[in-house]
């Protein structure tokens, strides 16, 4: 992989005179305090401004700051009006607009497409602080206050719907958000390179239209530059061998004729379709070769030339041979560049090292923003997941390189937390990343990796190039722990469980020192089906690392749980996997109160599977098998019930479903079966929205009895939930039921004359 300009060698800029700022300013307060006539940079973000390296526009605001420009601050700002957006003037070099750490329609939106009541990235947790599609609106607010003044959209929202993208909320496919926003560059990924370059450059006097090669970018322009080499992939199917066409002025009935037409041999037929041959060419090398992807207006269309689209989106995102893209909207084309060289170890310590106050700006005073106090004793070890889930947007953001930092810097950002941050009790509430065990993994060769197209390292099963090593990981856990004033590390990242029984001596190390109670893994489903159209392991990986998981937890003498969550309605699943799952819930105790089900956001390969109904990850064609899709509300709502089958509410949907799926056998007081035969005269369920914890008791699996575990909380349920009070209230139905069976019994013998008649007064369960 070539290599590229290390983020700490570039020439300051003349304001580093000034010194690193307390807070980057959000007022002209603020600016006169730190002795400064205007702001070079202006970063506008959809979330509340915390100083902390887990918010994205505190990272690049001190990465730009580091290399000596003043960068100001406009956190949610009043959308309605351009009012505040000129709040801290006109920006020498650029407006750098995000909409926050989340894309604003996942934000503001369920997956039912109901308005969340919560903003976990707003002082206070309210809702409404930011608009809908907020990139949009606070880039066109920006142009209003300052015309000349250049955009650079970065962020989750403008990576993931960099190119021609399916919208949820609207069911249609929508523009890249580079042409809807009208900025004037986009950039995606995690975008240090990418914003350094450009800031540097734009402080040279280079204008913005001219910065067209750099990596991790998008731009508009209006034709391929000179030295190119475009390859189409506008079109998918390709006609076969076409029979050539017979002359039709010869008789075939003179025999002679026919011998003189044999004799000429085969004639080229001019509109005869041909195979194509590509000569080897000097110009046609990855680094001047340009994929042409069907445009917006076809991709709109046609849903199958979407998922074609999407398919070749994915197999360009490696930058070790990842070629550009380019894709057609209305008259002009967005030009997409490969993705940015990943950083190094040195690079990640520096970004890292950047002196963050680690605490929200003064101005937000005693409120408290959710999103941090949930990561403020949180260490993030490093970036990139080569998991390849297709429901997720990591790898495509992030990248499936992994990037760490050293034990030094992680060590001494956990003593920082230790010594500054407020509140602190001694516990990391997290070691991790997209991924808590996958530091320091990486391919066994850097040259197959550079060369490699495959979207996952472990599926359909772990790469045998892939280099499984925990011992970094172990190391790291060990010298952090002994730090003094450190009481408990917690590991709180999802766990990759099929890379974690590779070693057996991590799962040891983690379960005897860093589970805080409970740990929670993502099998995501238990069946085949949907698995595959996941990118996910099988059950067996789960049922191997639970093993292990309980073998060390009980040599260790303590008393822990695994959580394992689960999707509904993922593309691929039917009903009847979701009853399988159900089926396997119920016999391993588990009863989940908040449900996922699944959420098709921007770009991701299990969205386009969801539009198109065909699978991205192998060759897409119209003929293609087509892949189940769960799109009705009802249908959603039943898949929900299935993971849900304890809760009374949903076992009327469920009893209908499953005698339609001829599957009524199901439906009674056994502890074989699924739901109960009766309804509760009232609903005694009381929901984990409402209460903490879903009441729970013991479940008899074969011969051991174990606790219920709630997928809310992951803990124990409490001796102040009622114990045992679920399990009383079904043994009471299935009691009452029998009872019932045996009265009806009695009556039919009675009125055949074979006993005594019995009372018709029913038994009422209690």
């Amino acid at each position: 992989m070539q290599a590229a300009k290390p983020l700490f060698d570039y020439p300051k800029y003349w304001a580093e005179c000034f010194g690193p700022a307390p807070f980057l300013p959000m007022s002209r307060e603020e600016m006169d305090q730190l002795g400064w006539d205007s702001c070079d940079i202006i970063i506008v973000t959809g979330d509340a401004y915390v100083d902390h390296p887990s918010f994205g526009m505190a990272i690049i605001g001190r990465l730009l700051e580091a290399q000596g420009f003043r960068v100001g601050i406009i956190a949610q700002p009043n959308w309605q009006s351009k009012d505040d957006f000129m709040k801290l003037g006109e920006p020498n070099l650029f407006f750098g607009v995000a909409a926050g750490n989340m894309d604003s329609m996942i934000n503001r939106y369920t997956a039912d497409k109901k308005i969340r009541s919560d903003d976990a990235y707003t002082p206070g947790g309210l809702a409404g602080k930011r608009p809908d599609r907020a990139s949009l609106v606070y880039s066109q607010r920006c142009k209003e206050a300052y015309k000349h003044v250049p955009i650079v959209l970065g962020g989750i929202e403008a990576s993931l719907r960099r190119i021609a993208h399916y919208d949820y909320w609207q069911d249609r496919v929508r523009n890249s958000i580079l042409i809807d926003a009208c900025a004037d560059i986009l950039l995606y990924g995690n975008a240090e390179r990418a914003i350094v370059e450009v800031a540097q450059r734009l402080s040279y006097g280079h204008k913005i239209e001219d910065i067209t090669d750099v990596r991790g970018t998008a731009f508009i322009r209006r034709d391929t530059p000179q030295g190119w080499y475009e390859v189409d992939s506008t079109r998918i199917d390709r006609p076969g061998k076409v029979d050539k066409i017979i002359n039709p002025y010869v008789n075939t009935q003179d025999t002679q004729a026919c011998a003189i037409e044999q004799e000429k041999g085969p004639v080229e037929d001019p509109s005869e379709a041909k195979v194509v041959q590509i000569l080897a060419s000097p110009k046609m090398t990855r680094d001047k070769t340009v994929i042409r992807l069907p445009s917006v207006e076809k991709v709109r269309g046609d849903a199958v030339l979407y998922a074609h689209a999407n398919r070749v989106l994915h197999l360009e995102t490696n930058p070790g041979n990842a070629r550009a893209l380019v894709q057609k909207h209305g008259d002009v084309d967005v030009w997409f560049n490969p993705p940015p060289i990943p950083m190094t170890t040195e690079e990640m310590d520096y970004v890292f090292g950047m002196p963050y106050a680690r605490v929200p700006h003064p101005a937000y005073g005693k409120e408290k923003i959710p999103a941090y106090e949930m990561i403020r004793f949180s260490v993030n070890i490093m970036r990139g997941c080569f998991g390849g889930c297709t429901f997720c947007s990591i790898t495509e953001h992030e990248g499936r390189i992994i990037q760490n930092r050293s034990e030094e810097s992680i060590i001494r950002e956990i003593e920082e937390i230790r010594d500054k941050v407020p509140g602190f009790t001694g516990v990391i509430s997290d070691l991790g990343g997209p991924t808590a065990n996958m530091y320091r993994i990486a391919c066994k060769s850097p040259e197959i990796e550079s060369a490699c197209r495959k979207p996952s390292c472990v599926f359909p099963g772990i790469c045998p190039n892939l280099n499984t090593d925990h011992s970094s990981l172990i190391q790291l856990y060990r010298s952090a722990r002994a730090l003094p004033g450190v009481k408990k590390i917690l590991i709180a990242s999802g766990l990759r469980y099929d890379l974690a029984v590779e070693s057996p001596e991590y799962v040891k190390e983690l379960v005897t020192h860093h589970v805080g109670g409970y740990l929670k893994i993502a099998p995501e489903h238990t069946e085949e089906g949907p698995l595959n159209q996941m990118m996910k392991p099988g059950i067996g990986s789960y049922d191997k690392f639970k093993r292990m998981f309980e073998k060390y937890t009980k040599e260790a003498g303590k008393e822990q749980y695994l959580i394992p969550y689960f999707i509904a309605a993922h593309p691929g699943t039917t009903d009847e996997d979701m009853m399988n799952l159900a089926l396997w819930l119920k016999g391993n105790g588990f009863r989940a109160d908040q449900v996922q089900a699944f959420y098709p956001s921007p770009m991701a390969t299990a969205t386009a599977m969801y539009h198109s109904g065909k699978n991205p990850l192998r060759k897409v064609t119209y003929k293609s098998d087509a892949v189940t899709i769960v799109k009705s509300e009802e249908q959603r709502r039943l898949h929900k019930a299935f993971l849900r089958y304890h809760d009374p509410k949903g076992w009327p949907m469920l009893r209908e479903a499953l005698t339609r799926m001829g599957r009524a056998d199901l439906i009674g007081p056994g502890k074989n079966q699924l739901i109960p035969l009766h309804q509760p005269a009232t609903d005694s369920y009381q929901s984990a929205r409402r209460k903490n914890s879903t009441p729970a008791g013991s479940h008899k699996v074969g011969k051991e009895t174990t606790k219920i575990l709630t997928q809310h909380t992951g803990l124990p349920p409490r001796a102040s939930d009622g114990g045992n009070a679920w399990d009383k209230r079904e043994q009471a139905k299935a009691a009452a039921f029998a009872r019932n069976q045996q009265a009806a019994k009695e009556r039919k013998d009675a009125a055949k004359g074979k006993g005594p008649k019995p009372a018709r007064k029913p038994v009422v369960p209690r």
